[in-house]
């Protein structure tokens, strides 16, 4: 009855995802017939549209539409923030990431849990980066683009996990996840310099660490189709952060600030979390950091290295 089940759930969410993605450029028709943009229409408008939608297939297909459409973007616009943002389906449960449960990798359990935690991942980049694009005004019409571009890259990303997913016999909202992501989005939501030093440059950084390793482990295990994932990931996760280096680089020139220590008042200003080794020191070049930003890093890795084990 489980396997049943389990097809049963596999073959609908394939369905979903044939009819979102066949549309492609007519997407716009086929899911909101009433509601097309006029050739006028606001991009940013566009994307806070998209951010409330609950369903996370439909989310991904429009996200990545819009980035394939050639939409005004008026950047001077203040817009209303709507109730409960962003939207969301009903499941996963979110819960405190402590309750979170670390699997093997070496049993397809483990590796469909880690596939929907990074799917989990994907679908809440998805909307940090539309998030960014409505909110924010008056910035150059290159930040939008560049977001509205991070945001299709994050909705093929998920596409990309919870296919690989419905292979083992869920869909994305079958294990618990948390939150912490967009809680960093709600406490820099007022501040688009602490936004683009915290989520890109800190939160999703964190990515560029943690990949190398899961794709490894993925790999050693015998999966070598989501680790293949993995390294789509990466690729595009480094020019995503680099993004984001760029336009807290800007904001700072723009302010006359110096970027380290202003990056260093954020991150106690907004309790962002604490860097840990080890690092990524090729990716992280790659995406911008620089070379005393790096330095900074080894000096972290170093002193850890040194810290006495505990007891056990």
């Amino acid at each position: 009855m489980n396997l049943i089940l389990c097809l049963m759930r596999r073959n609908a969410y394939f369905s979903r995802l044939r009819r979102f993605s066949a549309a492609r450029s007519d997407i716009w028709n086929d899911l909101m017939p009433n509601a097309l943009p006029s050739s006028d229409a606001c991009a940013r408008r566009a994307a806070l549209e998209i951010l409330c939608l609950r369903d996370p297939v439909e989310k991904a297909a429009r996200a990545r539409a819009l980035y394939e459409s050639a939409f005004r973007i008026d950047t001077d616009t203040s817009f209303a923030e709507p109730d409960s943002l962003p939207g969301r389906p009903d499941k996963p449960e979110l819960v405190a990431p402590s309750s979170l449960k670390r699997r093997s990798m070496q049993s397809d359990a483990g590796r469909a849990v880690l596939l929907h935690a990074l799917a989990h991942i994907e679908f809440n980049a998805i909307n940090l980066a539309l998030d960014a694009v409505w909110r924010f005004p008056s910035m150059p019409q290159d930040f939008y683009r560049d977001w509205l571009k991070v945001a299709a890259e994050e909705a093929y990303h998920f596409s990309l996990l919870t296919s690989r997913l419905a292979e083992f016999g869920h869909v994305y909202g079958d294990f618990p996840a948390h939150d912490g992501l967009w809680d960093m989005a709600q406490r820099t939501r007022n501040d688009v310099l602490a936004r683009m030093a915290l989520v890109p440059r800190t939160l999703e950084a964190r990515g560029l660490d943690a990949s190398p390793p899961i794709r490894k482990r993925l790999a050693q295990a015998g999966d070598h189709a989501s680790a293949a994932i993995l390294d789509i990931i990466l690729r595009d996760e480094v020019g995503h952060v680099l993004i984001g280096n760029r336009w807290f680089r800007h904001l700072c020139d723009a302010a006359n600030l110096d970027p380290h220590p202003t990056y260093a008042r954020l991150a106690e200003q907004y309790h962002a979390p604490k860097l840990r080794g080890p690092f990524n020191f090729d990716a992280r070049r790659d995406a911008g950091f620089d070379e005393a930003e790096l330095r900074a890093l080894a000096e972290l890795d170093e002193a850890a290295s040194q810290k006495p084990a505990a007891p056990l």
